[in-house]
């Protein structure tokens, strides 16, 4: 029979977890700014900005939120300790990539902006795929329960 108890964590993955949960909040802060903007701030912006934030499908707007909740709540099962990270962590992911293949593949955003931006969007999966990656190894050390 293995024992499946849970084993001390290097300090490394207390500060992956926080700069993770950090990162998240940073991110669930974006997203409620984005969907709580007023005609007033709106108008602020660019006309071009103006133009894609409007023309943005509301399963865009979904799939941020669910990015950074689903992300956010990752993140702190991670530093609960908690396997429940990876199924967490996996749909934010998901939902990371489904609001970047819009960005990517149907929005026109890099066309008309250019690609000098895509370096935050390429980060933001980058991320996401090593956060899960990581909680499927920290429940592989036994670093989770």
């Amino acid at each position: 029979m293995k024992n499946h108890s849970l084993v001390p964590v290097p300090i490394l993955f207390w500060i992956i977890a926080g700069l993770a949960l950090v990162w998240n909040a940073i991110g669930v802060m974006a997203f409620v700014g984005h969907i709580s903007m007023t005609a007033e701030t709106l108008a602020t912006l660019p006309e071009l900005d103006q133009q894609l934030i409007n023309a943005t499908p509301q399963w865009v707007n979904i799939a941020f939120g669910a990015a950074v909740i689903f992300g956010l709540l990752g993140c702190l099962a991670l530093l609960f300790r908690k396997k429940l990270a990876i199924n967490l962590l996996l749909i934010s992911m998901l939902a990371v990539l489904v609001q970047m293949t819009h960005m990517f593949f149907i929005s026109g955003v890099f066309q008309l902006k250019g690609w000098s931006m895509a370096g935050m969007p390429v980060a933001v999966i980058l991320i996401a795929i090593f956060l899960w990656r990581y909680a499927i190894r920290a429940k592989l050390r036994h670093w989770l329960n």
